[in-house]
């Protein structure tokens, strides 16, 4: 019966080889040929009707509802986590982003999980990313120029951010594709709708930021030029880090748009930040939760 539906899966997809549009976001370093993107199109689509055409899908399918029921802790970067006792997170679902390792030391524990969707802190941070060990990594697979591994969750993150209606998608099967939605947290809530969490609670959402007068801004690219003062260590994006500008409000539509896709199946999303101006989710107290 698997080998029929396989069959009938390949079939579906060898009529429609047209490669997924808004792919390959960062064409100046991965910009594969349409043959290629047709390839890999194939293999993202199988992958979201259950079928694993390479080892990548199938480390992906195994990741379907594998905390289905549990509760998980997302966790942010702004400067309230020193807020918080973090220690408490060490037996629990944990996804972190970018340089939450710099955290490393004062929680006590890597994450269960770890995303990275920015070409900025894929490059800037790429030695010690690829030296991690530890946390399942989940990458969008533009970033194979600078990240490596054979162990990595290479993701097709598909990126549109013209004035449309429906902004953002929001992907409820990693395995196919995931959406960008403003933030590498966005990935991060569709990764956990994939994973099957029942409770996502927010840590580090202080959802404001600042930009330094002595930080050095080209357009929406901005490299500092001191300490970082949005994140929970000054070292963050600290002087010769690149970054770019947050919009907070698109965040925050992705943020109501995850909101959405799990009140719909009767899952909830939690703000637990210590303080912050994120209001879009309910509230619970941190410790509350111990």
């Amino acid at each position: 019966m698997q080998l029929i539906k396989y069959a009938q899966s390949w079939l579906k997809h060898k009529r429609n080889p047209k490669p997924d549009s808004h792919v390959a976001p960062y064409k100046q370093f991965w910009n594969p040929s349409e043959a290629e993107k047709r390839r890999l199109a194939f293999r993202y689509r199988m992958a979201g009707d259950g079928f694993a055409v390479t080892e990548n899908e199938r480390r992906i399918l195994s990741w379907k509802d594998a905390y289905k029921g549990k509760r998980c802790f997302l966790i942010g970067n702004g400067p309230s986590l020193n807020k918080l006792d973090l220690t408490k997170l060490k037996d629990e679902i944990t996804i972190g982003v970018n340089s939450i390792y710099l955290n490393q030391e004062k929680m006590g524990f890597l994450p269960t999980h770890y995303v990275i969707e920015d070409r900025f802190v894929a490059e800037d941070r790429a030695d010690e990313v690829n030296a991690m060990t530890g946390p399942q990594k989940w990458f969008g697979n533009y970033l194979q120029y600078c990240l490596k591994g054979d162990d990595v969750n290479w993701l097709n993150v598909r990126m549109r951010y013209d004035q449309h209606e429906l902004f953002p998608f929001f992907s409820t099967n990693i395995a196919r594709q995931a959406w960008t939605g403003g933030s590498v947290t966005y990935i991060c809530m569709q990764l956990a709708y994939f994973l099957g969490v029942k409770k996502l609670y927010l840590v580090g959402f202080d959802h404001h930021y600042i930009v330094p007068d002595d930080a050095k801004v080209e357009g929406l690219d901005i490299t500092s030029q001191s300490d970082d003062p949005n994140h929970f260590h000054p070292d963050y994006f600290g002087k010769g880090y690149r970054w770019h500008d947050p919009m907070v409000d698109r965040m925050e539509l992705g943020y109501k748009k995850a909101g959405l896709f799990f009140e719909r199946d009767n899952r909830a999303i939690y703000n637990a930040t210590a303080g912050g101006k994120l209001e879009c989710f309910e509230r619970v107290d941190y410790n509350s939760l111990f």
